[in-house]
């Protein structure tokens, strides 16, 4: 059985809140106009990005969100994202976790698919 972890996604733009637990950047580019210390960020694991080939294939178009969750966790099992992924499931361990994402929309983004990865749930 997984383990349901506490954790949800919030948009790098929007300020910190109290109850947001530990706070993980998981874009590959950190958000224009955002900084460091506005940010409140715990770690930056730009590792668990989406390849550049697939990020640009996607291109937030919300028609192709199922395929690109598909793809996404197909890349998550590989060696260049695994390290990564060990070390957020380590902070999901801890308590609750907020995943940042600079994504105009959040609902469609690498980060909900972390999340629901994370969560032990279908992404579509």
């Amino acid at each position: 059985m997984t383990q349901k972890h506490q954790v949800q996604v919030r948009r790098a733009y929007d300020d910190p809140a109290q109850n947001d637990g530990t706070r993980i950047l998981v874009d590959r580019i950190w958000p224009r106009g955002v900084s460091k210390d506005k940010a409140e960020l715990d770690d930056w694991l730009k590792e668990l990005a989406p390849s550049s080939d697939l990020r640009k294939w996607y291109s937030h178009d919300p028609d192709k969100f199922e395929e690109f969750s598909r793809r996404y966790r197909d890349e998550l099992k590989d060696d260049d994202h695994a390290e990564a992924f060990k070390h957020l499931k380590e902070y999901a361990k801890k308590g609750k976790l907020t995943l940042i994402t600079a994504s105009k929309r959040d609902d469609i983004s690498d980060a909900t698919v972390l999340k629901h990865v994370l969560d032990g749930e279908k992404s579509s």
